[in-house]
């Protein structure tokens, strides 16, 4: 019977991370459908969506197997990693939803993604992914803060409602919002 797993790891960034972790993957027979990886500060993290088929000739069950290789991971290699089973379908399109890109840029400071996220939670508008960095201005080294997200939004939501809604956000922040479709 086929199985999917998110398998989430991270640990001090150093050579070997990421063999270390998709060994375990390998040698429990699972293929690696998808994968995000990052190094934040000294750090790295990842996460996993993985595949693989129960072997009843194996002990335990798959599940039990990948836990327990997690677990030798942060006992053997420093590495703090996490696996939960997943639905094996593929989420289907939804339909009357629009895709919108999201960028945000401005001087960092607390709330920016708080303030953005609920906007768009409340309005029902899903984020599919998101991604942000702090990084000084070339001019002034002041902290800049830029945010990029993937939305869908519902299609009794408009883009002008959308961008406006963003706008009294920005302006209240001192940030600017733009708002594409894609």
């Amino acid at each position: 019977m086929r199985k999917r797993f998110i398998v989430t790891a991270f640990g001090r960034d150093r050579l070997g991370f990421i063999a270390d972790v998709s060994r375990v993957i390998f040698e429990n027979g699972c293929s690696l459908e998808d994968s995000t990886m990052a190094g934040l500060a000294d750090e790295f993290a990842m996460i996993f969506l993985v595949e693989g088929q129960e072997d009843n000739s194996s002990p335990g069950n798959l599940l039990e197997r990948l836990s327990q290789e997690c677990r030798r991971l942060e006992v053997e290699r420093g590495i703090s990693a996490f696996v939960r089973p997943v639905s094996l379908k593929t989420p289907s399109s939804k339909k009357g939803v629009s895709t919108y890109t999201l960028h945000v840029e401005g001087l960092d400071q607390a709330g920016i993604v708080y303030k953005i996220s609920r906007y768009l939670a409340d309005h029902k508008v899903n984020i599919t992914h998101f991604e942000s960095r702090s990084t000084p201005s070339p001019q002034t080294g002041a902290a800049m803060y830029t945010i990029y997200l993937q939305t869908e939004v519902p299609g009794d939501v408009t883009p002008e409602q959308l961008r406006e809604g963003l706008n009294q956000i920005g302006s209240e922040l001192n940030v600017d919002i733009s708002v594409s479709s894609e």
